[in-house]
């Protein structure tokens, strides 16, 4: 299967429809790599909430009211993931079973083509994910996979391979 056929359902699932924050300009934020903190950030507080709501949900309302809010948003959103990833991680087993060797598994080029589709994809989302979440989500996602994929091909070598 190909990358961006797994990503589809995520984009699909966490789907909401931006806006620019108009009284802010976090641009920066989305690139890579990261512009480095000010210390003027690092010394600055503010009254909560400050700047205006970021997007909008997709049942038309304007996100969020509370922090409250926010965090069932993101808990919605990493149950999902979750899902999805069971899914990434059953295709990874099918992967396996088309290996002859085990320094088959990790294949280098492979790893940068998802990580750079990932990065690439990131800049076409909206909302926009910010390109060193992309990274480095998929840097893990692929970190994971791997010794997965060798404990796979290991366990059948002792015995389920042939059946």
């Amino acid at each position: 299967m190909h990358f961006s056929t797994l990503l589809l359902p995520l984009m699909v699932l966490a789907t909401v429809s931006g806006t620019e924050t108009k009284d802010c300009n976090v641009s920066s934020c989305y690139a890579s790599p990261l512009p480095p903190l000010s210390p003027l950030s690092l010394t600055t507080s503010r009254p909560t909430p400050w700047g205006k709501p970021a997007f909008t949900l997709p049942n038309g309302t304007l996100c969020c009211d509370s922090l409250t809010q926010v965090r069932a948003g993101i808990n919605a959103i990493d149950a999902q993931l979750v899902e999805l990833l069971a899914q990434r991680a059953a295709f990874v087993r099918e992967a396996t079973r088309f290996k002859r060797t085990i320094d088959s598994i990790d294949v280098p080029a492979r790893d940068r083509e998802v990580i750079e589709g990932a990065v690439n994809a990131s800049r076409k989302t909206e909302p926009r994910l910010p390109e060193t979440i992309a990274r480095a989500v998929f840097e893990a996602i692929i970190n994971a996979s791997v010794p997965f994929e060798e404990c796979v091909f290991g366990e059948s070598e002792a015995g389920c391979g042939e059946e």
